[in-house]
């Protein structure tokens, strides 16, 4: 898959595709279906199926307190489109130039001149262009006059519910993994590059590899037991995802703590497979009470994996890194 970052990046041979423009929050099931849609038109036209997608979204730039929480970041999100082969994505970075883009440039610069858009398909409540004047209907009747046609987003249901990266947030939010699962088709997991903490796990007995995530809110928040790729064979866990109230933290940290690990992995890129949710986030009263809870935290950990002995096991090889 082929990752264009922004417009400017727009070369000659990317003219003439079929795309679908989204945020495309989670790529769970019913982004499954779009895309399989999107393969139908690209197929039968010989063109390249684009998704254009946008980063940070919208409502992170417009209202950072209104905007909900990210089941994905960019780089999980990018992996998720590339399993579902997608051929190239456009991200635009959304920002003054594209907030500000009068919805008359977006389709006759964007879609028409730098992308050559053949066919186009997105949601019933898709906005664009300044003051979100752009929608679904002035596509609609712009399309034959340049050159392409639109379509709706299919809505797909299950049961009597739509899958949405909403009903996937509400899941996430109570810790229901199994409901994440189904709607996204594949295990919850969050990624990212290992940094260095204030080494409070360390001085607990209790290491962690942290995750951070900037400038976004999670979807998920408590205590799980999880598996962990990226450091050879997978390996199991327990990770906490929080602020950490007990040391009066502030910014959201995923703390993963393997278990029978002990190697130095700052900088490396893990993803981290949530498996089953064990609590919620709490304040302890003292740090003692916090070492407590986390060796029974991992102790729950344990047992879940024992009674769920299909859950990708760990190794015994114990090695340390100098």
């Amino acid at each position: 898959m082929e990752l264009i970052r922004g417009s400017h990046n727009l070369l000659p041979w990317h003219h003439g595709c079929v795309a679908t423009i989204g945020n495309f929050d989670g790529v769970h099931r019913g982004h499954h279906a779009v895309i399989s849609r999107l393969h139908e038109q690209a197929r039968a036209r010989g063109l390249p199926a684009t998704v254009v997608t946008f980063e940070p979204h919208p409502l992170e730039y417009f209202v950072p307190e209104r905007a909900p929480p990210r089941i994905t970041g960019l780089r999980d999100k990018l992996n998720a489109l590339a399993e579902c082969g997608v051929d190239r994505v456009l991200c635009l970075r959304f920002g003054p130039a594209i907030a500000n883009m009068p919805a008359e440039a977006f389709i006759d610069e964007l879609l028409v001149r730098r992308l050559g858009i053949e066919f186009l398909m997105v949601g019933d409540d898709f906005r664009f262009g300044h003051r979100r004047r752009g929608d679904f209907e002035m596509l609609r009747q712009a399309g034959p006059e340049r050159g392409f046609e639109v379509e709706r987003m299919p809505t797909v249901a299950d049961g009597e519910s739509r899958i949405s990266s909403t009903r996937l947030r509400e899941a996430l939010a109570v810790g229901d993994l199994a409901s994440a699962e189904h709607l996204l088709g594949r295990p919850y997991r969050i990624s990212g590059r290992v940094s260095r903490g204030d080494a409070i796990g360390r001085e607990l007995g209790w290491r962690t590899a942290n995750i951070r995530f900037r400038r976004v809110r999670p979807a998920v928040h408590g205590v799980f037991a999880v598996t962990v790729e990226g450091l050879g064979p997978s390996r199991r866990g327990v990770a906490s995802v929080g602020t950490r109230p007990t040391v009066n933290g502030r910014a959201t940290l995923l703390e993963t703590h393997l278990f029978d690990f002990d190697a130095d992995i700052y900088g490396t890129h893990i993803s981290v497979t949530f498996r089953a949710f064990l609590r919620g986030e709490e304040r302890f009263e003292s740090m003692e009470a916090l070492r407590e809870q986390i060796a029974a935290d991992a102790a729950d950990a344990r047992a879940w994996f024992q009674r769920n002995h299909r859950a990708q096991p760990t190794t015994n090889d114990r090695r340390k890194t100098s």
